[in-house]
């Protein structure tokens, strides 16, 4: 099987890697919802999402990958999908250091 670079190991400064960055996020978002999710799923489009529940992911996304969401980046389409999450947390270069400890929130 061919990796992209993208898929590969770890993003730049993320420490972990995109497959355990989403299986960590569908854990919180089933958690919280009570629903299995899909990794490319739209989580606004069913209506079960809400925009106070988009600032719920972006705290946890704050506090488990230890990066700062602000500006253009705070945009609902970072936080559509749990793949998007990825590539945000990703491009923002966070560190699962704390996930371990904040996964259960």
């Amino acid at each position: 099987m061919t990796q992209t670079s993208d898929q590969a190991g770890s993003a730049a400064g993320t420490g972990q890697d995109a497959p355990g960055i989403a299986d960590e996020l569908l854990g919180f978002l089933a958690a919280r919802t009570k629903s299995t999710w899909e990794h490319d799923q739209d989580l606004f489009a069913v209506g079960g999402m809400s925009s106070l529940f988009a600032m719920q992911l972006v705290v946890h996304l704050e506090k488990t990958y230890g990066v700062t969401i602000s500006g253009a980046d705070l945009m609902l389409d970072n936080f559509r999908t749990v793949d998007a999450m990825v590539r945000l947390v990703h491009k923002l270069g966070g560190s699962r250091a704390s996930a371990g400890a904040t996964a259960g929130e």
